[in-house]
């Protein structure tokens, strides 16, 4: 009850104020094959009242505004990422890959500077602010994994009043993506994760998932008027194992279910009382949003516009025979669109609301769209010394080609041979590449960036290698877990679309790499410290003993009688003759 005042008094507050609001935020839902789901969080602010000079901030949070007021950059793209987007079970990615990135973290943003001095300088302002408020290690984001693509990334703000614009890239392959990163993202929110769909969001089950991307994008709009706001857009998109994601908290590890209580195939020649051979689950699992997140769904966020077509908060992609039961005591509202497979509802304020799937037979399947292009990155070779790139690029359109830029960033220790740079096509000669832009790597001020602009027919595979050689690090540049390898980033692969008027662009990355170089013996320094100390302690001790030990004759020992007694008498006598006595 005191929440559901607070909210109720916070949506009067606000009544007035929020009448103009540009605030919404909507979650989309898509059931995945193998008992997969697919959960798509989109938060989107547009404060046309936004004015840094006066540090009028309303819905774009303060703290992250300051930011990029004191950095000058005009438009920003930030991505926290962990696993793999499986495409050829779950279809084409969120979005379009225009809301992911690689493994790990990666950053690009526009920054307004005089010369690349300048922006370079700026970007590491900007890194370490950023990496203050994440919480993260963007602060490792240097000159050597700094560069500046030419083709790859397009802004998608307006940028006719700031004509000095720079673009920087970094990538952090490495870093470990966790709950301390979703904090500070959901303080951006203006709800902050206590009501809205940013509720649902707990980091036992963002980070459970199978995969999972979190972005923050900032740029700038200009209407007609020529009047421009700063627009800004926080999604989250995750694949969670329904069956993994409903198991109690308490019980973490799966047991395996007694045997009365499968269904077994007793076609089988083998089945007996205690073997048995589990049939395929031929029905849709049985789930709800409580189940499934690990928390309920405390009402729509006050802030959001409770009208128009914006309105509609939570959707569910499902076949129009799916049964789905809405629980909550509130009122709301359901939509149905695109030939009845889309269900939209708009929440209740103050209430909770859940949606729930009985298990069901289904005579429907899914469809999944299909994905653009397909691409496959690999290391080949072995040896400590050299190694070779294969990179595999599937088209599976069988009508239309595809033209496309593929960008890698490589660390300075792994240096290719542009010479070696072969890319095929099957079944054809026709040569790929339109457009190169090479910069090679400077040891330890730069790494490798290489962009290769091509085109793809249809229904045809591409295959680009190219061979590099491994560098040798000093002993004090090799991380704690030295042997286990050094992470390369994704390749980037973005596709050209002429037609596209979203401004997003569709984007591929391929899964991160795991370089094996050449490593020294670290137990070498602690066998020679061993050796020095045990040197030195026999040469002292020796030494010591030579300089304080007395040596005495037998017979003096004798004189003085046995026993310990007779040897304190002799001391004391001794220690008399030295004092004079």
């Amino acid at each position: 009850m005191p929440s559901f005042l607070s909210l109720l008094l916070l949506s009067i507050i606000l009544a007035t104020v929020s009448a103009g609001s540009d605030y919404t935020e909507r979650l989309l839902l898509r059931p995945l094959p193998q008992s997969a789901l697919l959960a798509s969080f989109n938060f989107r602010s547009n404060d046309s009242q936004l004015s840094f000079e006066e540090q009028n901030f309303r819905y774009f949070p303060r703290s992250l505004g300051q930011i990029l007021q004191h950095a000058h950059t005009k438009e920003l793209h930030l991505r926290f990422s962990l696993g793999r987007w499986d495409a050829e079970s779950w279809g084409q990615r969120p979005w379009n890959g225009a809301r992911e990135g690689g493994t790990g973290v990666e950053l690009w943003a526009w920054v307004e500077a005089d010369d690349e001095d300048e922006a370079f300088s700026r970007w590491l302002t900007l890194t370490n602010a950023l990496s203050g408020l994440f919480c993260a290690s963007l602060n490792f984001i240097d000159a050597t994994k700094t560069i500046r693509p030419v083709m790859s990334f397009q802004p998608e703000g307006d940028h006719s009043n700031a004509p000095n614009l720079h673009l920087l890239h970094g990538t952090l392959p490495h870093e470990v993506v966790c709950t301390e990163n979703l904090t500070p993202f959901l303080k951006l929110l203006p709800c902050k994760g206590k009501a809205g769909i940013s509720s649902l969001l707990d980091g036992h089950k963002l980070f459970d998932a199978s995969w999972q991307t979190m972005s923050i994008d900032v740029r700038p709009t200009c209407g007609i008027d020529g009047h421009c706001t700063l627009e800004m857009e926080q999604s989250v998109d995750m694949v969670l194992d329904i069956d993994r994601s409903k198991r109690p908290r308490d019980n973490p590890i799966p047991r395996p279910l007694p045997i009365e209580e499968i269904k077994c195939d007793t076609s089988k020649g083998y089945n007996a009382g205690d073997t048995c051979y589990p049939l395929d689950k031929s029905s849709e699992p049985s789930w709800n949003l409580t189940e499934v997140f690990g928390r309920s769904l405390k009402g729509a966020c006050p802030l959001t516009d409770q009208e128009g077509e914006n309105a509609e908060t939570v959707c569910i992609n499902t076949p129009p025979e799916r049964t789905v039961d809405v629980n909550t005591t509130g009122s709301y509202i359901e939509s149905r669109a695109v030939g009845d497979t889309l269900r939209c509802y708009k929440l209740p304020t103050g209430h909770d609301f859940d949606l729930n799937l009985p298990s069901q037979q289904m005579t429907t399947g899914l469809v999944l769209p299909s994905p653009p292009l397909s691409a496959a990155r690999s290391i080949n070779g072995h040896g400590q010394e050299r190694g070779s790139i294969q990179t595999v690029i599937t088209n599976p359109s069988p009508t239309s080609a595809v033209e496309f830029v593929y960008l890698e960033s490589l660390p300075w220790f792994m240096k290719p041979y542009l010479h070696t740079l072969r890319a095929r096509i099957s079944a054809s000669p026709e040569n790929p590449v339109l457009e190169t832009y090479y910069r090679p790597a400077v040891d330890r001020l730069r790494g490798t960036h290489l962009e290769l602009r091509m085109r793809i027919p249809a229904a045809s595979t591409l295959t680009l290698s190219y061979d590099f050689e491994k560098a040798i690090l000093r002993y004090t540049e090799y991380p704690p877990d030295a042997n286990r390898g050094f992470d390369v980033a994704p390749a980037v692969i973005s596709l050209i679309d002429p037609a596209a008027s979203d401004g997003r662009g569709q984007y591929v990355r391929t899964t991160s790499l795991l370089l094996p170089l050449p490593t020294p013996d670290f137990s070498m320094p602690y066998n020679v410290i061993i050796l020095t100390s045990t040197v030195m302690a026999l040469g002292f001790g020796n030494i010591f003993n030579l300089l304080v030990r007395r040596f005495v004759g037998a017979e003096e020992v004798v004189a003085g009688g046995g026993g310990l007694g007779a040897l304190v008498r002799g001391k004391i006598d001794r220690l008399k003759g030295l004092l004079g006595k």
